[in-house]
């Protein structure tokens, strides 16, 4: 039997039963994924040991008392972002209770009133609070950025004295209850966008459903984007069936973008439209008609959803470059920052990632809390690592690294932020974790054409080239406006495929090539006897970058199979590259 000093964290969770009740499988699965996700994690990174566990509870012991409130903190907090788009009935909360005493510790279990404390405190709390005790509080009271409410001393079930118990204010409460919180910076400014209801043009009264279905379904799909603010259906469908002025619809819904569109019928054709205004000067941004046969109307609407909303966001951001590139960068707001940075980042250039680093900086310092941006902040990093554009490239990878883990916390509902987790597995060779963070990244956005894209590398990287192209090429299908760099991914699934011409076919396509795409051509040609070609690019690379060698190349692919890192390295040898 040890005794010892320790913090015990007593968690539970609200309404376990009622939601068992209601829905088992799908209760027992979103507490595991939660598990995996953010408790455990979190735990782990704050240095603490889960004890026990029960079905809908825990208990966990910290040797720091700062640990248990910073780890408590982070897991309500992201909890909370992670149930604002959830039905309260069907919200997964906890109670949280946290002290600081003596515990007895023996064959792997911790007693004692020290243990006791910290469930009655867990019990005290409400859903989704925290509450400690006055030792607790004695030891973080000082702390920056952590703010309590009294609330008294209080006698606690089977606790022989009163118990002196504080609650640590959360997300805004913390705004009102500081005095600093006026001077914070305010939440950035997205871009607005209604979605009016599709018009029937048939005189058709069945497409009337399709034409409703096919408005809901793009409202829905455009609101995974956390880049824009979307206004809800029950604001647009008073304009259905009238004729709408765009400029005083887009003011009374406080829309800067509009869509519209109709649907028509014709034979066992369907014709649907879609046109995107800028209500500021009634300027159609991009505008598109899909024709379709009947033969599936769902998959049409499936179909025809996907298309628009995958291209709506990119427009969007196209049409308001201009608008950035005229101001001036100490007048940009946090989101305008934030698009010049992605705009930067684009053009791979060494120059233009300095200067995107700079702006994503800035968009930080005007919204500390702006998630999108820490992300962005992590992929422009990590453009900067990959093209050794810094003096250390492990800092620069940790760097990218602590701004994308960064995001997470924050938001852990963003496309963006889980395709960036999925990108750093992949650069850590961790395909396992990869794919991971890549299903989620799909789960949260599945017509996000860089989630996709990025589905079709991982699936090159762990032995399923064809099937990669395939999603390689979906993404081209998804966004028309596609980066250059999709024909990379492109003819590395090629290649991995053996497909060598076609892989030739995709690399010509771009408009220069770095030393890992000119040694995937060599080795290509390599594979298909063209010696000559195959020397002259094994050269190409040599004078890209004298120092490479082989592995050096393989080190800028991730093949968790030994036969496709065989294989890419007997196509440079077959080149004449050793």
């Amino acid at each position: 039997m040890e005794r010892r000093l320790a913090a015990v964290l007593a968690a539970d969770m609200v309404g376990y039963s009622r939601l068992m009740d209601a829905d088992e499988q799908g209760t027992l699965a979103r507490l595991r994924t939660h598990r995996i996700e953010l408790i455990d994690p979190s735990i782990a990174k704050n240095r603490g040991s889960i004890i026990k566990t029960t079905g809908d509870g825990m208990l966990v012991e910290f040797a720091s008392v700062s640990d248990a409130v910073g780890c408590a903190a982070e897991v309500q907090g992201r909890m909370r972002k992670r149930n604002a788009d959830v039905a309260p009935d069907q919200r997964i909360q906890f109670r949280v209770g946290i002290n600081l005493g003596d515990i007895i510790f023996e064959d792997g279990d911790i007693y004692g009133s020290g243990v006791n404390v910290a469930a009655r405190l867990e019990q005290t709390a409400g859903a989704g609070e925290i509450c400690v005790s006055a030792a607790v509080y004695g030891q973080v009271r000082n702390t920056s950025g952590l703010l309590f409410e009294d609330l008294g001393e209080q006698t606690l079930k089977n606790i022989s004295e009163p118990v002196r118990i504080y609650r640590l204010l959360l997300g805004e409460e913390v705004s009102a209850a500081s005095p600093e919180g006026a001077g914070r910076p305010a939440s950035v400014v997205k871009p607005s966008i209604a979605v009016l209801p599709f018009a029937n043009m048939s005189g058709d009264p069945d497409q009337e459903f399709f034409a409703d279905g096919l408005t809901e379904d793009i409202l829905t799909e455009l609101s995974r984007r956390h880049e824009l603010f979307v206004i809800s259906r029950n604001s647009t469908f008073v304009y259905k069936g009238q004729a709408v002025n765009v400029r005083e619809a887009a003011e009374k819904l406080g829309a800067r973008y509009i869509v519209e569109g109709s649907v028509r019928k014709a034979g066992n054709r369907l014709r649907v439209t879609v046109q995107l205004i800028d209500s500021r000067n009634d300027s159609h941004i991009w505008a598109e008609k899909y024709d379709r046969g009947l033969d599936d109307i769902f998959a049409i609407q499936d179909e025809v959803t996907s298309s628009i909303v995958a291209t709506l966001p990119g427009r969007i951001e196209a049409s308001q470059q201009d608008e950035v590139a005229r101001k001036k960068p100490s007048s940009l707001a946090a989101y305008d920052c934030v698009l010049a940075a992605k705009v930067l980042h684009h053009r791979s250039t060494r120059e233009d990632n300095a200067e995107a680093m700079k702006l994503i900086g800035r968009a930080i310092e005007l919204d500390p809390e702006y998630a999108h941006a820490h992300a962005w902040r992590g992929c422009i990093r990590g453009q900067a690592w990959g093209y050794g554009w810094c003096d250390d490239r492990d800092a620069m990878l940790a760097l990218a690294s602590e701004s994308i883990e960064k995001a997470a916390a924050m938001d852990d509902n963003d496309a963006d932020v889980h395709r960036l987790m999925a990108a750093l597995g992949i650069v850590r060779n961790d395909l396992e974790r990869a794919r991971y963070h890549q299903e989620r990244a799909l789960a949260l956005n599945p017509n996000y054409d860089l989630s996709v894209v990025q589905m079709g590398e991982l699936l090159t990287w762990t032995g399923r080239p064809e099937e990669g192209a395939e999603w390689i090429e979906k993404a081209m299908r998804l966004n028309p406006h596609f980066p250059a760099r999709f024909w990379s991914h492109l003819g590395k699934a090629h290649f991995t495929a053996r497909l060598y011409e076609q892989a030739l076919s995709d690399f010509m396509r771009l408009p220069a090539l770095d030393a890992v795409q000119s040694a995937l051509v060599a080795a290509s040609h390599g594979w298909l006897g063209n010696l000559e070609q195959a020397a002259a690019y094994a050269g190409h690379v040599r004078e890209q970058d004298p120092a490479a060698d082989i592995p050096a190349l393989l080190a800028g692919l991730h093949y968790g199979r030994s036969e496709d890192a065989e294989h890419f390295s007997e196509g440079l040898r077959k080149a004449g590259f050793d």
